[in-house]
């Protein structure tokens, strides 16, 4: 049997006082980053029933303000099981057989490293989200290096997160306002070539809709005949009814103007947690981590 001790400091040489004070003993790290109340599915199912399930359903919220002429199905074609969602969650908890970490960043092709598992990649219009909500999904390690900004245009490589052995997940510039200058030449050989890239998601800004910008990058992912997604951020950031006005627009956009976008928009908050479980679950799908049977069409 051993002893087990809790410090709040995270350097080595409190680790090696206590260690030698107290032979045998066993450090435990715990991180001076908080992590977020609803990070853990856990927690969230301790809430009202009714919120857990706009928590993990973002749709439900939005479901009784839509027509009844309106197809349903078509936002709902991914919709795993509570206990999926917990097997997708485990990916994201780091261990020392299974680590998190940010791994590299890059402006080129040349520059990125081979990777054999597969890869997801963010894609969005500047002051989109794509940061904070990629930190949202690793907010159970909150160690892991996410540079979120309020300032437009912070990202100005190609960041590399690695998920143990099962995927990773990369960060892309934004396209826009204060895009880098050469985004272009950075991104689109990336989306073209990169062998293991399994999925790209696009982002749109639930508040403001498709913009110009939205349908450039939309027929980047069409020419490159690869399957994509379309992740609505800031879902909290605008009422219902505008919300639903951008969304089914977006849908429309979808159903008429590509080939290989997943019908099923993915709604998200950062904020709120809303739609977190749902993505991380569809990534650990896309990749292979985890077979979900009863979602053949994604």
């Amino acid at each position: 049997m051993f002893a087990l001790l809790i410090i709040k400091m995270i350097s080595t040489k409190a680790e090696m006082f206590w260690q030698q004070l107290l032979p045998g003993i066993q450090v435990c790290r715990v991180s001076r980053q908080s992590v977020h109340k609803l990070a853990s599915l856990q927690k969230a199912t301790l809430l009202p029933q009714k919120k857990l399930q706009h928590l993990l359903y973002p749709f439900s919220q939005l479901e009784p303000y839509l027509d009844r002429s309106v197809d349903r199905m078509q936002f709902q074609l991914f919709h795993p099981s509570l206990d999926n969602m917990v097997k997708a969650e485990k990916l994201f908890y780091t261990s020392p057989s299974h680590n998190i970490d940010y791994y590299v960043s890059a402006e080129r092709m040349d520059h990125i490293p081979a990777l054999k598992q597969p890869e997801v990649c963010f894609i969005g219009r500047s002051n989109v989200g794509k940061s904070s909500l990629i930190k949202a999904l690793f907010s159970l390690t909150p160690d892991v290096e996410v540079r979120v900004s309020k300032t437009p245009g912070h990202t100005k490589k190609m960041n590399f997160f690695r998920v143990g052995k099962a995927f990773t997940i990369v960060d892309m510039p934004g396209y826009g306002h204060r895009a880098p200058t050469d985004f272009v030449d950075m991104v689109e050989p990336y989306l073209f070539s990169r062998k293991n890239l399994v999925r790209t998601f696009l982002l749109v800004d639930g508040s403001v809709g498709l913009q110009k910008a939205d349908l450039v990058a939309l027929e980047i992912c069409e020419e490159t005949k690869r399957p994509y997604v379309m992740v609505v951020t800031k879902i909290d950031k605008s009422r219902h009814g505008s919300l639903l006005v951008n969304l089914l627009n977006l849908q429309d956009v979808v159903k008429t103007q590509t080939t290989s976008c997943f019908p099923q928009p993915f709604l998200v908050s950062s904020l709120q947690f809303l739609g977190i479980y749902l993505l991380r679950c569809f990534i650990a799908h896309v990749t292979g981590t985890i077979q979900i049977s009863d979602t053949a069409q994604s």
